[in-house]
């Protein structure tokens, strides 16, 4: 569907049930609750569906705006997820009616859906979307979009950062988006436990290819003598690739018995979905993931016998 041909859906009909991923992160959280406000504010009935696993860093975005479960008849929408194995367990079977997403490795799992894969966040889509239909940013609003934004484009340095993406986070400034306060908590902040994780993730970490690639696994027993939580581990998949000559980066996280999470960042010129693809995965060029029903070593095993050889 285009912008134009989803604003007018949202225009017809009410109801909404928001949809959020897994694990959430700024970009999900931060989508649902702009989605969730532009469609209050165009008096429509909107509520976003409340993940279990939401953590206090993003929790906040959320207050006043969910309920535990859908009713019938409601309207059911997800955003940024690309494929309904993205979804926490409570949301799976859901009767979905619409994806907005930008992830442009994904599975269709919506009988409609607006995708725009050269969109940084997947709340670019939505800042124009809701222009659109009429929607004026309000503070809290713009706080939530600018947590989307930034997050999902590390505070504006990835390359998927486009003029559009700054137009987007200067019309959020523009509406009041507390700039500062936000980079501070969501940037410049880490707590003793990530530096632990860091720290373990650099002295085991296997460098490759002339150090081009690097693979790091982390048990679950180190997170718990680490003393990190969802909040501590937020993108930590992101501290291996800031290593001077590292062009790919897999990090893999030990998430129960015979269950591990993949997830690949990559600069340009490498692909993380294409490689997560081999492992039912996806996501974008530069950040990817996948979830791998294996142990820890196992998943580390099939990781190393994949990796492409980096030029």
């Amino acid at each position: 569907m285009t912008r134009t041909e989803t604003a007018a859906l949202l225009l017809a009909n009410d109801n909404y049930a928001i949809v959020t991923h897994r694990r959430p992160d700024g970009d999900t959280i931060g989508s649902a609750a702009v989605l969730c406000m532009g469609l209050r504010q165009l008096g429509k009935q909107a509520h976003i569906l409340a993940n279990p696993e939401i953590t206090p860093k993003y929790a906040h975005l959320h207050q006043g705006l969910t309920k535990p479960q859908m009713d019938a008849g409601d309207f059911v929408i997800s955003v940024d997820v690309a494929s309904d194995n993205m979804l926490p367990d409570c949301f799976r079977g859901l009767p979905f009616a619409l994806r907005i997403d930008h992830h442009g490795f994904a599975t269709a799992f919506t009988p409609m859906e607006l995708v725009e894969p050269d969109a940084a966040a997947c709340g670019e889509i939505l800042y124009h979307l809701l222009m659109q239909m009429g929607v004026e940013l309000d503070i809290p609003m713009a706080n939530a979009l600018y947590t989307a934004v930034s997050t999902d484009t590390g505070c504006f340095r990835y390359a998927n950062t486009t003029a559009d993406t700054f137009a987007v986070a200067a019309a959020c400034a523009r509406a009041g988006a507390e700039i500062f306060t936000i980079n501070q908590a969501l940037f410049e902040t880490n707590s003793l436990a990530r530096l632990k994780v860091q720290s373990y993730l650099l002295e085991h970490a296997v460098f490759l290819q002339e150090n081009k690639v690097v693979v790091c696994a982390l048990p679950h027993s180190v997170e718990l003598a680490c003393g990190a939580g969802e909040d501590d581990l937020d993108n930590i998949s992101g501290f291996p690739r800031t290593i001077e000559g590292v062009k790919l980066a897999v990090t893999i996280r030990e998430e129960g018995e015979n269950r591990a999470k993949m997830s690949v960042r990559a600069v340009p010129g490498q692909d993380a979905a294409a490689f997560c693809a081999k492992f039912g995965g996806g996501g974008h060029k530069g950040a990817a993931g996948a979830s791998m029903n294996m142990t820890l070593d196992e998943a580390v095993q099939a990781v190393m016998a994949e990796l492409p050889v980096i030029q």
